[in-house]
C-alpha cells in the first residue's frame, strides 16, 4: 500500500510488506477507493481466514545448534496472535503471502496433523527423543479452542509417552492439564510460557490476540500444581522497552511455580525489522530511535544478525546486562536448579491388536 496507510485495528501489523521472493508488489492507493466505505471497513478490519495445509509429514527435523531441540510439529502456520516482534512472520513469504497482515489473517490448518504425527511415530526409522510444540508458530493460537488439533496431537503423545515441550503465550494450554500431567508422570511432559511483560497495556498492543500476562502466569499456576515441570521465557527482550521488566516477570513466574527460565533478545529478521519500526512509529514515536538503536548494539549495528548464538543473545555491553541480569535473578529465585526433566526414557509404542482378534471385536 503506498502513500497513506490505514493500520488494521486488533492486529500487530500494519501493513503487508512485499514478498522477497514475488518481483510483483499489489499496492493500493487509497485516494481511488476514499468514497468506498466498505472496503476501506475491510482494510480496517481484516477477518481471519483458515486455509487447509495438505502437508504430508508433520515432523519438522532442526539441527540448529542454539535452539534448543531436534525436531518439532506445527499444527497451525502463520499465526492470529499477532506478535509484530515474531521471528516467524518471514515464513509466510515462502507460501507466496507477506509476513506482515498475511501472517495474523491467512492461517493455514493442518487438519491431518495427529493422523501424520501417529504415522511418523509408528515408522520403524523413528527415532525417540523430545519433541519441540511448536517450534514456529503458536499451537494455541486462538482457532485451537475450537479445532484442538494440538489437543489432538497430545493425545497422540500420551499413547506412546511421546516426550514433549510447548512453548506458549496462551492460557488455553492449562484446558490440556489432563493430558500433559499425564505425560509428566512418566517425565514425558514440560511447558514454557512465553512472557514479554506484565504490563497489560503494552502487551495488547505488542501482541495483541494473546492472552494478557496475568492469564499466563495463572497458566503456569495451574500446570505447575497439577506436577507439570513449568519455566517461564522473557521473550523477547526489547532493550529499551521491556528489559527492565525482567527481574519482575521471573519473581511473578517464579512466585505462581515456575522452576526454570531462559530469555531470548528480539529478533528482526528480514521483513520483520520494518514492520517493527512501523509499530513503534504508531505505538512509541518518541522511543523509537533508542529502542532501535540498542537493538543495532547488540548485533555489531544491524537490526538482526543471523550468527548461532549472536542471534538469541546478543552481544556488546547491553547484551551483558540483560545476561547477567537474569542470572543474577534465577539465583535470587532458585530457578534453573535442575536440569528440564523431560526425556524420552518412557516412549513405547503400544500394542496393536492382530488382524484375527480384531474380527471378534
Amino acid at each position: 500500500m503506498s502513500g497513506e496507510r490505514i493500520p488494521p485495528k486488533g492486529r500487530g501489523a500494519g501493513f503487508n510488506p512485499p514478498n522477497r521472493f514475488d518481483p510483483r508488489c499489489h499496492e493500493v492507493e487509497l485516494e481511488t477507493v476514499q468514497d468506498d466505505a466498505e472496503y476501506l471497513d475491510s482494510l480496517r478490519r481484516p477477518e481471519t481466514e483458515f486455509l487447509d495445509d495438505r502437508s504430508r509429514t508433520i515432523v519438522a527435523e532442526n539441527d540448529s545448534p542454539d535452539v534448543g531441540f531436534e525436531a518439532s510439529i506445527n499444527p497451525y502456520r502463520g499465526c492470529e496472535h499477532g506478535c509484530i516482534y515474531c521471528y516467524a512472520r518471514p515464513t509466510h513469504e515462502y507460501l507466496g503471502m507477506s509476513a506482515g497482515i498475511d501472517f495474523e489473517t491467512k492461517i493455514l490448518v493442518k487438519r491431518d496433523a495427529p493422523a501424520l504425527l501417529r504415522a511418523a511415530l509408528d515408522a520403524p526409522r523413528w527415532r525417540p527423543r523430545v519433541l519441540a510444540l511448536s517450534g514456529v508458530t503458536d499451537p494455541y493460537q486462538p482457532i485451537e479452542r475450537k479445532l484442538r488439533l494440538t489437543r489432538a496431537c497430545l493425545k497422540v503423545m500420551a499413547e506412546y509417552r511421546q516426550p514433549v515441550t510447548i512453548v506458549t503465550k496462551n492460557r488455553l494450554v492449562a484446558r490440556d492439564v489432563d493430558i500433559l500431567a499425564d505425560l509428566a508422570r512418566h517425565g514425558a511432559a514440560g511447558v514454557f510460557i512465553s512472557i514479554t511483560t506484565l504490563n497489560p497495556a503494552l502487551a495488547a498492543d505488542l501482541e495483541p490476540r494473546t492472552s494478557r500476562p496475568s492469564g499466563r502466569l495463572a497458566a503456569i499456576r495451574a500446570l505447575s500444581e497439577a506436577g507439570v515441570p513449568t519455566g517461564v521465557m522473557v521473550a523477547p527482550v526489547i532493550p529499551g522497552l521491556t528489559d527492565h521488566e525482567m527481574p519482575a516477570i521471573l519473581e511473578a513466574a517464579a512466585r505462581a511455580g515456575a522452576t526454570a527460565a531462559g530469555y531470548v533478545a528480539v529478533r528482526l529478521p528480514m521483513a520483520v525489522a520494518p514492520l517493527f519500526a512501523d509499530w513503534l512509529e504508531r505505538h512509541h514515536p518518541d522511543a523509537k530511535d533508542k529502542i532501535l538503536d540498542r537493538i543495532r548494539s547488540m548485533h555489531g549495528g544491524r537490526l538482526y544478525d543471523s550468527r548461532f548464538g549472536d542471534r538469541m543473545r546478543g552481544e556488546g555491553p547491553i547484551a551483558d546486562i540483560i545476561a547477567r541480569v537474569f542470572k543474577t535473578s534465577c539465583r535470587r529465585l532458585d530457578l534453573n536448579l535442575r536440569p528440564w526433566p523431560v526425556s524420552p526414557a518412557a516412549f513405547r509404542r503400544p500394542e496393536k491388536p492382530d488382524a484375527q482378534m480384531r474380527l471378534f471385536e
